[in-house]
């Protein structure tokens, strides 16, 4: 999001809803691709492991070194930076959103996150 603050502070409160809608589907998206590609990720490093030969460390350095795993590893690491960026913006426009006094204000996405984990 490339909004400044004085523009998020001017923008109408139906704007700011959808804003806030839309970054908030964004987030979900981008938690979906990043939590998927991590798990492929976790299973092909697994059936790497096991398809090598030779002791434990052998095996675990076969993983260490494979180039593909190392490519697939900085991807999720990268989703993880888009995810966290959009998780900013979301934060951003709720601070806003309850400093203009909102009748209620919206849950952050950390404790949306916590309150899904506790459900």
């Amino acid at each position: 999001m490339d909004i400044s603050v004085e523009t998020l502070w001017a923008m109408p409160e139906p704007e700011m809803i959808e804003l806030y809608h839309r970054l908030r589907r964004a987030y979900a998206e981008k938690r979906f691709a990043r939590d998927t590609e991590r798990g492929r990720l976790n299973w092909q490093r697994a059936r790497t492991f096991l398809a090598a030969k030779g002791g434990v460390s052998e095996r675990q350095n076969a993983v260490d070194a494979s180039e593909e795993l190392a490519k697939k590893g900085q991807h999720v690491r990268e989703l993880t930076l888009e995810h966290d960026l959009i998780k900013c913006d979301i934060d951003a426009v709720a601070a806003a959103m309850r400093m203009r006094g909102f009748a209620s204000s919206p849950t952050t996405a950390d404790e949306q996150t916590t309150a899904d984990a506790g459900s």
